[in-house]
């Protein structure tokens, strides 16, 4: 590949990079341009750490031959058990762990013929011997299929660049020419790997911050900061349904469970109540304690209302499930409260220059935690509030029941409150709203 080439891949690069493409395109695109540029790669991966609540980094392979494979892989921890063992049988780990950026291996010639920078140094200097090479599975198996020549690299990030666990991007690169890659190819690799790993990084970094901000604010939430809507005091007047549930009797099973149960049982219900708000196209906005506060976004109250009744349903037959797998293990049960209510609040940033929350505030987020704590009081599951009854559509409608008529702490004037009729999922019960 002649210089004029490189530069001009490197200019592609930056502009793919300022652009915004992913790493999945950044990888394809870098290596149909240097076959087009006459670099003979067979096979390549690009691989980085992220900062996510479930993976612990990304790969990107990708093949010339065309054979199907997934051009993304995301990966679990690889701290402990099996999933460490094999991370510290790889390049990358010799590579980390050794100080050293590259690492080169003639799958042509002698299966034990590798080199890297640091070590052909080492090795000229006399301070490392023949014991001291390693054989690397991965290689091998490379090698099986017809692969005749293997570079691998480690660009590594300066130290307050560094997230979480992600501080470096690895690489290898394959190719099947009988005469394996050049010293023009190499020398080409060396120059476009890291503008490649630069602009890998930068796509990286952004989808963590989508991660960050969807994770911690809520998903709407986060795309509205994304969006640039972080001045504080800056709020909007939305007109939404509020969700906010709590768990029954948790103050007694803290005081009376083990403190390592305490964080497990959260986990478990707060995963039931959020995967079930989300599926139902709720946003939460906060987990506060055992509490989650919600909202239901929406152009038609009606529809919002029913998606809210719908998340509730699926609510109590995934909380049975779980109750019923923790009580075989012996682990402390418990199950969900629940109120809904439907009103005008402000959506948008509180707080001080230094620390801001997006979030929704009102006299209605007030009143929907008060519906809930009356939960306990009539001893219902669930209890929703007269403007919510109000807008719910039939046939929902049909099956809420009035409760009564209560005093909400903090309010001015008492309130309707309904519940489900346990005979829309049991036997018939007492007067619906609506009923003659």
């Amino acid at each position: 590949m002649e210089s004029a080439e490189i530069d001009r891949l490197q200019d592609w690069l930056v502009k793919c990079g300022l652009a915004g493409s992913s790493e999945v395109d950044l990888l394809r695109n870098f290596c149909d341009h240097c076959r087009s540029a006459g670099l003979d790669l067979s096979t390549a991966t690009a691989v980085i750490d992220t900062l996510h609540p479930v993976y612990e980094g990304r790969a990107f392979p990708w093949r010339s031959d065309g054979a199907e494979e997934s051009p993304l892989m995301e990966y679990g921890s690889t701290a402990e058990g099996e999933a460490a063992a094999n991370w510290e049988k790889t390049v990358f780990f010799h590579l980390l762990t050794t100080g050293a950026d590259e690492l080169r291996r003639r799958l042509g010639g002698d299966p034990t013929d590798f080199e890297t920078g640091e070590m052909l140094l080492a090795k000229r200097a006399g301070s490392i011997g023949a014991g001291d090479r390693t054989d690397f599975a991965s290689i091998e198996e490379l090698k099986a299929e017809g692969e005749t020549d293997y570079i691998a690299f480690l660009h590594r990030f300066a130290k307050d660049s560094v997230i979480g666990e992600m501080d470096c991007v690895f690489s290898y690169w394959t190719t099947r020419n009988p005469d394996g890659f050049s010293e023009a190819d190499l020398g080409a690799l060396r120059r476009l790997v890291p503008t490649l790993a630069l602009g890998i990084k930068c796509a990286s970094l952004a989808r963590i911050a989508g991660t960050l901000v969807e994770v911690y604010l809520g998903r709407d939430a986060g795309q509205r900061v994304l969006s640039g809507r972080i001045s504080r005091g800056v709020a909007e007047q939305i007109n939404t349904v509020l969700w906010f549930s709590d768990l029954r009797g948790y103050t007694t099973i803290a005081d009376t469970t083990s403190p390592d149960a305490i964080i497990p049982l959260l986990n478990d219900y707060a995963e039931t109540v959020i995967s079930t708000i989300h599926e139902a196209g709720g946003d939460v906005l906060k987990l506060i304690g055992d509490g989650v506060l919600a909202v239901f976004n929406m152009d038609d109250p009606a529809d919002a209302c029913r998606r809210a009744l719908r998340a509730e349903a699926d609510l109590r037959t995934r909380v049975e499930a779980l109750n019923a797998s923790r009580a075989e293990k012996g682990h402390p049960v418990t199950t969900v409260y629940l109120a809904l209510h439907i009103g005008d609040v402000f959506f948008g940033n509180i707080g001080s220059n230094e620390r801001l929350d997006f979030t929704v505030v009102g006299p209605a987020v007030n009143e929907v935690s008060r519906v809930a704590s009356m939960c306990r009081s009539v001893d219902r599951p669930i209890l929703v509030s007269s403007e919510f009854a109000a807008a719910t559509p039939e046939p929902e409608r049909r099956n809420l029941v009035s409760v009564g008529r209560y005093a909400l702490r903090g309010l001015s004037r008492a309130q309707e409150l309904f519940t489900i009729d346990p005979g829309s999922r049991h036997p018939p019960a007492s007067r619906s709203l609506g009923s003659p």
